[in-house]
């Protein structure tokens, strides 16, 4: 964060510098500035941690309307040098690809920020025929791009920007809305990536090498990110993108039918099994998130560490809605960092695991995506929690994640479920256990 706002307050200086502004314009640019640091502050204040996704979707909106209009008023104020300039073609170049990309990341990220936020439904809205709706909005925007490269009049350009700025922002909202709930952790990256290249084009056009620079690093981290994500979700950027999770298995065949009687356990039967272990894992999901369970936890493994216990984390690369949201909460609550291990680090541990208390978390500990190779989610790797000595399941119901899966670890005969809200259930097992060290 310190380092962000270094280089944001060295942009702005060196922009500054470059501008030198009449006393009029400044008034303005500190007008604006003034104007989003209050909204900015105010929006930050009232937005919980938990709540960081929605609200870097949110931000991600405004990052593309800047685009778009950053874009469309450069063209106006540009168009007369185009005649000479012998960088016309790239500038031109920039500005439609600028206003292209940006109404794309504007609706889209609107979008995301409805669904992250319980504004919108988090279901995919699988619209008759979407493929082909988006492969012609597509082309719609190809076709504006030609008459708008080509024409030398001022009107024909300007109207083939607000064209590809119209059908753009309607791609936006057609290519987001089908995409699930349990994708908006890639989406949210994506979204980024495009904000990225959205910058990076305004650098082309006003010829700024640091707002280059920098929109390329955002672009190309975000796309590595949702690159990375994807990997761990057993999916392909495109079938992210184009919506639709959920809908159809990669075998082909009809799901196993999950069976069985589940078994519950109360506060403090799970409190003896937490001092009888010597060896636990914590996998914590987006339940913990919302409860803010994570104080609760925090003060417990601090505890546990000093009876001697090994007790670390283990996190999926999409547990939460966004890439290191759980970590961030975890260090908030001063959890070490070096007890809180990625997936690949741990999963090999859980056969020598006494206990595995599970927390907010489904779709990432489904054994489905190893045992049915016709479950939607099948080969996606997840936590193998179910090869330890004794599960414990935290949430609220026994119902299914984003992924709308049904959990068959629920019903393996080491695995107990301890139902109710997280935050309570957590404060009532951090009071059970110093208790039982205080007797």
């Amino acid at each position: 964060n310190a380092l962000g706002m270094i280089g944001v307050s060295a942009g702005i200086a060196a922009t500054l510098g470059i501008l030198r502004p009449s006393p009029e314009l400044l008034l303005q640019m500190g007008g604006c500035m003034a104007t989003g640091g209050t909204i900015g502050a105010i929006v930050a204040k009232r937005m919980e941690v938990t709540d960081l996704p929605q609200m870097v979707a949110l931000f991600h909106s405004l990052v593309g309307m800047a685009a778009v209009l950053t874009c469309i008023s450069n063209y106006m104020t540009e168009f007369t040098h185009f005649a000479t300039d012998p960088a016309a073609g790239a500038i031109k170049s920039a500005l439609f690809f600028g206003t292209w990309i940006g109404g794309i990341t504007f609706t889209g990220s609107l979008v995301a920020f409805g669904k992250l936020q319980g504004l919108l439904k988090s279901d995919p809205l699988l619209l008759p025929g979407r493929h082909q709706l988006n492969l012609g909005l597509l082309l719609a925007n190809v076709a504006a791009a030609g008459p708008y490269m080509m024409s030398a009049s001022y009107g024909v350009g300007l109207g083939m920007l607000g064209a590809t700025t119209a059908l753009s922002s309607i791609m936006g909202v057609t290519l987001t809305a089908a995409i699930g709930g349990a994708d908006m952790p890639v989406v949210i990256t994506v979204l980024n990536s495009y904000s990225g290249w959205a910058l990076c084009a305004e650098g082309f056009m006003l010829n700024n090498n640091l707002m280059t620079i920098v929109g390329a690093l955002i672009g190309s981290s975000g796309a590595i990110l949702s690159y990375i994500m994807c990997v761990a979700m057993n999916r392909s950027l495109p079938n992210v993108i184009l919506g639709g999770y959920g809908t159809s298995s990669y075998a082909g065949g009809k799901a196993k039918e999950v069976t069985g009687t589940h078994t519950e356990v109360n506060v403090q039967e799970t409190v003896d099994l937490i001092t009888e272990a010597q060896n636990i894992i914590i996998t914590p999901g987006y339940g913990l998130c919302v409860a803010k369970a994570q104080y609760p936890v925090a003060e417990m493994i601090e505890l546990l560490r000093s009876k001697g216990k090994n007790v670390r984390f283990g996190i999926h690369p999409v547990a939460g809605r966004m890439p290191g949201q759980l970590n961030v909460l975890l260090a908030e609550a001063g959890v070490d960092y070096d007890i809180v291990l990625e997936m690949d680090e741990i999963n090999d541990d859980f056969p020598e695991t006494d206990l595995v208390l599970v927390v907010g978390a489904n779709d990432t500990v489904n054994s489905a995506a190893e045992e049915d190779p016709n479950s939607i989610i099948a080969g996606m790797p997840v936590l193998r929690v179910w090869q330890s000595g004794q599960v414990i399941v935290m949430k609220r119901t026994m119902g299914v994640g984003y992924a709308a899966v049904d959990n068959p670890i629920f019903y393996k005969p080491n695995t107990s479920m301890l139902l109710g809200d997280a935050k309570k259930t957590c404060d009532a097992l951090l009071a059970g256990v110093r208790a039982h060290y205080e007797q």
